[in-house]
């Protein structure tokens, strides 16, 4: 019988040897279907369809989240506070952001300004479309959204061609955004690297923000993100390391934790499900690295975002179609009913029949997310 090293020399010798690192930190490149997901019965799922504007009074009341300009955790173990991927690692990080440079003038829309523009973040040059609302400037700048597109093959990837009907919904409605090209995608540079196992795409948000944040037409202090897919990953993983992000909107997130992301997410191949191909390979290496979830549940907690809502930055409201066919709703559901557990204010949505995009009710949707942005981002709810 094949005898186990004790983890901690798995670790050591991960940090040791560095080709075994770079297996460790083999990437991901996307987001692959899983299995069809059961719609789970639930006290306090909230299920809506398109029928009258007052479903949107419909939430519950519950506590506003107030932002911590400081975490305090017990320090993590040196092995683990060393891994890139633990959020405490990442809380460590300097994200200085740099000065907004305008490219081009692309063309108008309804009532605002239409920009392509970069900006800096760890020494790349990362592009974006930039829009800006028409009228006098706030005195304090304008709420300002950070926009995370979800994964799509960045060879596929094109900045004035994706996600333009949800920019346009936030931009007419009197919001800053900020569309960011993640690393590797369009004109970005670096190496597109994934999300799950590399902190380069967490990077390029988080110093998107303090961009923004030194952009003299934004109010820094009405910061917001809005993440689909992975780019829901993004942002929930943003929001509990930096205090600066007042609130957040997620459509179809990749918001498990990472022992979910192990063990309830793989792709559907009839009626059995099967693993990850084998450009997944992190999670085989993870595992055989620092063990499973149940063997070593240290590290796999300090990686999930979800193991730190305690201290989320704001207000949270998740989307999710009960059918996705890419992403399981139960990570939805479940970090609901975690929030609530953390005493955070959050709204849920699901929608039936309809798919990863929310296709079918995408107006509805916007409508609850412009709604959502008014009352905790911008500061009104009429």
């Amino acid at each position: 019988m094949k005898t186990k090293r004790p983890h901690f020399l798995k670790i050591l010798s991960c940090l040791l040897t560095a080709s075994l690192l770079s297996a460790c930190l083999n990437l991901e490149a996307g987001v692959l279907p899983p299995p069809e997901v059961t719609r789970l019965e639930h006290p306090l799922q909230s299920t809506f369809t398109p029928t009258t504007a007052n479903s949107l009074e419909q939430v519950s009341s519950l506590p506003t989240a107030t932002a911590l300009p400081t975490f305090a955790h017990t320090p993590l173990p040196p092995t683990l506070a060393l891994h890139p991927m633990t959020i405490e690692a990442q809380r460590q990080k300097q994200y200085p952001g740099s000065e907004i440079t305008i490219e081009e003038t692309l063309e108008r829309g309804v009532n605002y300004s239409r920009y392509y523009a970069s900006y800096l973040s760890d020494g790349l040059k990362i592009y974006g479309l930039l829009t800006v609302p028409d009228g006098a400037t706030p005195a304090t700048g304008w709420p300002s959204i950070v926009f995370i597109h979800g994964y799509i093959p960045p060879e596929q990837y094109r900045t004035t061609e994706r996600y333009i009907a949800y920019v346009d919904w936030l931009a007419r409605s009197e919001y800053l955004v900020f569309r960011i090209d993640l690393r590797g995608h369009d004109r970005s540079e670096g190496l597109a690297s994934g999300a799950y196992s590399d902190p380069g795409y967490l990077t390029d948000v988080l110093n998107a923000v303090a961009t923004l944040q030194a952009y003299p037409l934004a109010d820094p202090g009405r910061i917001g993100m809005w993440g689909h897919s992975m780019g829901g990953y993004l942002t929930l993983r943003a929001m509990v390391i930096s205090p600066d992000i007042k609130s957040g909107v997620i459509w179809a997130g990749v918001v498990g934790s990472y022992p979910d992301m192990l063990e309830r997410w793989r792709r559907s191949s009839g009626p059995t499900p099967t693993p990850f191909p084998s450009r997944f390979r992190w999670r085989q290496a993870w595992v055989e690295m620092y063990g499973t979830p149940e063997e070593n549940p240290e590290f796999w907690n300090a990686i999930s975002a979800t193991s730190y809502l305690s201290d989320i930055s704001g207000p949270l409201q998740l989307h999710h179609a009960i059918d996705d066919a890419e992403v399981p709703v139960v990570f939805s559901q479940e970090l609901y009913d975690d929030m609530l557990a953390a005493r955070k204010t959050v709204e849920y949505y699901s929608y039936e029949n309809d798919d990863h995009n929310i296709t079918n009710s995408f107006s509805q949707a916007m409508t609850r997310t412009i709604f959502f942005f008014d009352q905790y981002l911008k500061g009104t709810s009429d």
